[in-house]
C-alpha cells in the first residue's frame, strides 16, 4: 500500500487538535485497556490496519491475552472472556460507530448508561468519535501499517 498523503504534514494544527482531545481521553479516568479495545474495535469495523495493527500491538504489551486478542471481533461469543464493562464498551462502540445504520438505539443507551456513569459515557463517546475521524485519516490516505512498515 502506497501512502497518498502525509495528512500530518499537510494539516498539523488538525493532528494537534485530534491530539488533544486524545490526551483528554488518557486522563479522563476510563481505564487505558479499556479504551484501547474501543479502539481497536471501532478499528476492526472500520476496516483500518495501520489502527488495527497499532491497538492490536498496544493491547498485547499491555498483558492482554492472545486469545483474548484474537476474539475482539466476535466478543459475544467469548463467554467471561470480556467483563460486563468491556462488553458494553464494546457494544456502544459498534452501535455508534454504525451510527448511520443503527440510529443509536435507546435499548443500547440504556445497556451502556446501566454500567457508565453520566461523564464515562460523554467520555467514551468521545473516544469512539476520536477513532473514527482518526480511521477516516489513515483509510483515505492509505497509511499503512507498522506491520508492513517494519516501523513497529
Amino acid at each position: 500500500m502506497t501512502m497518498r498523503m502525509d495528512y500530518e504534514a499537510a494539516a498539523p494544527a488538525a493532528i494537534r487538535a485530534l491530539g488533544g482531545v486524545y490526551g483528554y481521553i488518557g486522563q479522563s479516568g476510563l481505564a487505558k485497556p479499556l479504551v484501547d479495545l474501543v479502539y481497536l474495535r471501532v478499528s476492526q469495523i472500520n476496516g483500518c490496519a495501520y489502527c488495527i495493527d497499532m491497538h492490536s500491538r498496544e493491547l498485547a504489551h499491555g498483558g492482554m491475552r492472545p486469545e483474548k486478542l484474537a476474539l475482539v471481533p466476535v466478543w459475544r461469543e467469548a463467554g467471561d472472556l470480556f467483563d460486563d464493562r468491556e462488553k458494553g464498551a464494546l457494544a456502544w462502540a459498534e452501535t455508534v460507530t454504525r451510527v448511520a445504520d443503527t440510529g443509536v438505539p435507546q435499548g443500547d443507551y440504556d445497556a451502556a448508561a446501566a454500567l457508565f456513569g453520566e461523564k464515562e459515557l460523554a467520555d467514551l463517546t468521545v473516544a469512539i468519535g476520536l477513532m473514527n475521524a482518526y480511521n477516516r485519516l489513515a483509510i483515505s490516505f492509505r497509511r499503512p501499517p507498522a506491520a508492513v512498515t517494519g516501523k513497529a
